[in-house]
């Protein structure tokens, strides 16, 4: 009994996803995870070669797998795209916004071309994405989205010299809770993931620096950044039927760095 009740509220089974950035650390995990729980996964990301490693990852974890080429800062490419996993799959139930891009750079030196790069990839990309899938998903008059934002959207990240990532990743948060609120009557849910610092192969240089590792010590109350794998759960959570009563939420996973 204990197990059927999960399986019906966390398990996506029969369900389609598509995981933008997927090929990225982040974005990987999510995208096994949800094939871990049943669903098949269009993995999409500027380098479709980091898309079909783990889209044969999934295959290989025994569910259907794509690999989509993408530029999200361009509408053709991201209809493209919708287009290319509805053909292959019929339907999408799932989309995960988790193509990103940061930067660190003084503001009052910060390059016009540096300050769009940043908000073309992470915000008006997660709207092109939205606005593609979603379109779709109120034909079917169901979906759920879930939007890859972070800390920066909500806290300044200190001597991070980031506006554009902050700015940016506020905007997600809002884009969010704006979505969230004109779609729901199409049964549309939009949350939004805010990780704190995460351990992946761009961040390490900067994590495992002894100075900035020193800092995480005081700055967050669990001591340390996360993982990938970390994310994982909150991530299937807020796909399947468990979450049926959330929608324009962000969710913050971070360690309890902004209780501080």
């Amino acid at each position: 009994m204990a197990n059927a009740f999960f399986e019906d509220a966390f398990g996506l089974s029969g369900r389609v996803a598509l995981v933008t950035g997927g090929g990225g650390a982040l974005g990987r995990a999510i995208a096994l995870a949800l094939a871990r729980a049943g669903a098949d996964v269009a993995v999409s990301d500027y380098s479709v070669k980091d898309a079909e490693t783990v889209a044969q990852a999934i295959i290989g974890a025994g569910r259907r797998g794509l690999a989509v080429e993408v530029d999200v800062t361009r509408s053709n490419s991201v209809d493209a795209m919708t287009k290319e996993v509805l053909s292959a799959f019929g339907h999408i139930d799932i989309l995960i916004n988790s193509a990103g891009v940061s930067g660190h750079i003084p503001a009052e030196g910060m390059s016009d071309e540096e300050w769009n790069r940043v908000i073309a990839i992470n915000l008006t990309g997660t709207f092109y994405c939205c606005r593609s899938v979603g379109s779709e998903m109120i034909k079917r008059e169901k979906g759920s989205i879930i939007n890859i934002a972070s800390m920066s959207g909500i806290i300044v990240n200190k001597g991070s010299n980031n506006a554009h990532y902050c700015a940016s990743k506020g905007g997600v948060i809002m884009l969010t809770k704006s979505l969230a609120e004109q779609w729901a009557k199409h049964n549309i849910r939009v949350n939004s993931i805010s990780p704190g610092y995460i351990r992946t192969p761009l961040s390490i240089p900067v994590i495992e620096e002894p100075s900035f590792r020193a800092f995480l010590k005081t700055a967050t109350p669990m001591g340390r950044p996360g993982s990938p794998e970390e994310l994982m759960g909150l991530a299937v959570f807020l796909a399947s039927d468990a979450s049926s009563f959330m929608t324009g939420s962000n969710i913050l996973i971070d360690g309890g760095y902004t209780v501080l």
